[in-house]
């Protein structure tokens, strides 16, 4: 099992932790990775985008010309696709582009994340993060002791005063470990997680 140190927000070695092989040390999926990441960014997508076909365009209603005698080819309205201003052939309507995978393949990608983590060393456990007041300078002054320039905090229950503390820094996310998922942990260079959300990120992902 890899076995990590746990710090305090001083950056104190207090202790050491034992991480799970099968959560934190597994084989790393780079198919099962891009299979979930490629529909969490699907799933992001608005799909708003919109044109009009021919019928929907406003005017068109008279024959530009006479079918014959003119010289010029044959027109029976404004409103063609051939026509400047008029429909669109096979534009975007909207839609929805989310799709799912199975949650066997959702539960491989994570695994592999944190593994991959954990391998480069990315991944630190804090022992907790005790703040009594909402003070965006003082969660700055432990993140700056860190390093920390763009990361994701998990945590294993609603803080209120932490969230609200970090929320106006740039890079750092605050997240609760029910809301993990492979798009935010690769998209921060350092994962930081709470304690008492290990075990329950490895509850969650043995079951």
């Amino acid at each position: 099992m890899p076995v990590t140190g746990v710090y305090d927000i001083e950056n104190n070695k207090v202790s050491e932790i034992e991480l799970s092989d099968a959560v934190f040390g597994a084989e790393i999926n780079e198919t099962a990775i891009y299979e979930v990441v490629k529909m969490q960014m699907a799933s992001k997508r608005r799909g708003t985008a919109s044109t009009k076909v021919r019928h929907e365009v406003r005017g068109g209603g008279r024959k530009p010309w006479r079918q014959k005698g003119t010289g010029r080819a044959r027109a029976g309205t404004n409103r063609s696709p051939l026509w400047r201003g008029g429909g669109i052939i096979f534009g975007p309507h909207p839609r929805d582009y989310s799709y799912t995978v199975p949650k066997k393949v959702k539960k491989l990608a994570l695994v592999s994340a944190l593994s991959m983590k954990v391998k480069e060393e990315r991944i630190l456990i804090l022992k907790d993060f005790p703040m009594d007041e909402i003070k965006t300078k003082k969660f700055k002054e432990v993140a700056d002791r860190f390093g920390w320039k763009k990361a994701l905090v998990l945590v294993d229950r609603a803080n209120p005063v932490l969230e609200k503390s970090s929320r106006n820094l740039k890079g750092i996310k605050m997240m609760r470990s029910e809301g993990i998922n492979v798009y935010d942990l690769l998209n921060h260079d350092q994962v930081v997680i709470l304690e008492p959300s290990v075990r329950m990120i490895e509850e969650a992902l043995l079951s």
